[in-house]
């Protein structure tokens, strides 16, 4: 056989297609479906763009109104309300558990009236585009475990995230770009941290991972061609790699091999198209005025949801923007004040940028964190100032787009807003939900792992019907 470091690149890839990735395949088996995959059934959309809110969104200062709280401002929560609940150590052991009515007001957007707080004005413009969530539960009370199970499915790391299992159902759209593109935002508040296997292949093969983008120059970490390094040079190191993992995985057969080959080819393809989608010059005056100001500074909020856009429209599957900040426990009128200055306008303007472009009626948009905040005050309250500790029993989220009901609020929430009593949407139930919207029966996409099929509902999980279209 001819040397494979000698031969044309036309010449190697027709090889390579019936070489390594024939192996591949013949290695992967039931796991590796064809390149065009096919859902389990008719999909309603193509592509998820999750915003997500790390650190705890307050329900009372979003989207679940309770005049109550406010009429018993200062009083404490009758412990019939608690129930017995578990608390965390930070208010837990205090003398006193007084309930914080909202420092902000709200009123009833769009025709169906959603109420949504008087921090959000943009969010209110689009309201006849939401699914409004009041009733969302998780079982974790401590960010970690509630962050990674919202990701993943699973309170423990290790899993793959949700965007993973995406790609690995849906398959790439994008020959030069990876499947799953995570953003974190420059300019939030970094209260509490995040972590790469918060995006990662937990036991799928590597090429379903996340790949994160940041602002500047260089978006991807080492993507960029050494100093002294032609790409002619990398394309013949590609090549000369793909001969070494071919060999191995005569050898080998291990799966392994060929998802980190398919990351070399991906990378090498990726020097040129990364650079393109994430220049954000080409935009007219007109894209930068919808998605506010700061849109124009690599790495913001604003700017990450527009480099969302642009990498939906090239084929990205999964897209997750994290963006930290919303962790209240004290001061959070000025704190939520500043994180929906952050984030109102440029969310909006996602939705409208998508519809505009017509790609909203296939691409779900979720926006949301890891759990609630306690109707009652984390510390000293004032008249002016108040915090709230973690509350997982219920907190708020909003979708829109493809398959989506919109202009609709699911389910309810007591007086106090301390316990779902109506309609509850356990973080199981919403990854089934836009697995079933991705076309998939979140039981059947499974991976087998050390003896068992996995799945990213776990053992439980169920399509919540009131929120489709």
């Amino acid at each position: 056989m001819n040397d494979p470091l000698r031969q044309s690149r036309r010449a190697f890839l027709g090889h390579g297609s019936l070489g390594l990735g024939a192996l591949a395949l013949h290695t992967l088996g039931t796991h590796a479906p064809p390149a065009e995959r096919l859902p389990h059934f008719t999909p309603r959309a193509r592509r998820v763009v999750y915003l997500f809110q790390a650190g705890g969104p307050s329900p009372f200062e979003t989207f679940d109104p309770k005049p109550l709280l406010r009429e018993r401002h200062g009083e404490d929560l009758p412990r019939s309300v608690l129930g017995g609940q578990r608390l965390t150590g930070m208010s837990g052991n205090q003398a006193r558990l007084p309930m914080a009515g909202s420092f902000t007001g709200f009123r009833q957007h769009g025709r169906a009236g959603l109420w949504i707080s008087d921090l959000l004005p943009h969010t209110a413009n689009v309201a006849d585009r939401l699914c409004v969530v009041r009733s969302m539960h998780t079982e974790a009370i401590n960010h970690d475990p509630a962050i990674t199970f919202l990701c993943t499915g699973h309170q423990l790391s290790g899993r793959p995230a949700m965007g993973a299992w995406a790609a690995y159902g849906l398959g790439a759209d994008s020959r030069d770009l990876p499947a799953f593109v995570v953003l974190v935002s420059k300019d939030a508040q970094r209260d509490q941290p995040l972590y790469a296997r918060l995006w990662g292949n937990g036991f799928l093969p590597g090429q379903y991972q996340g790949v994160q983008f940041r602002g500047g120059a260089s978006p991807v970490l080492f993507l960029d061609l050494p100093e002294g390094t032609s790409n002619a040079a990398r394309r013949a190191q590609v090549e000369a790699l793909a001969a070494l993992h071919q060999d191995q995985q005569a050898h080998e057969h291990d799966a392994a091999i060929a998802a980190r080959q398919a990351q070399a080819e991906l990378a090498f393809r990726m020097q040129a198209s990364v650079p393109e989608v994430a220049d954000l010059g080409s935009e007219p005056d007109a894209v930068f005025d919808l998605y506010g100001p700061s849109a124009r500074q690599p790495g913001t909020y604003a700017a990450n949801c527009l480099l969302a856009r642009r990498l939906l429209e090239r084929g990205v599957r999964f897209v997750q923007l994290f963006h930290q900040g919303w962790d209240q426990h004290g001061g959070l009128p000025g704190g939520i004040t500043r994180q929906c200055e952050q984030t109102d306008q440029a969310s909006a303007a996602l939705l409208i940028d998508l519809q505009r472009r017509g790609l909203l009626d296939d691409t779900v948009v979720v926006w949301g964190g890891e759990f609630g905040r306690t109707a009652y005050c984390q510390g000293k309250l004032t008249t002016a100032d108040y915090g709230r500790d973690h509350h997982p029993r219920c907190f708020s989220i909003w979708l829109a787009g493809g398959g989506i009901r919109a202009g609709h609020t699911h389910g309810t929430t007591d007086e106090f807003g301390y316990n779902v009593v109506e309609g509850g949407v356990h973080v199981h139930d919403l990854h089934a939900t836009l697995l079933h919207l991705l076309g998939f029966d979140h039981e059947k996409l499974t991976w087998r792992f050390q003896g068992r099929d996995y799945r990213l509902t776990d053992v439980s999980g169920k399509v919540v019907r009131g929120l489709l279209a």
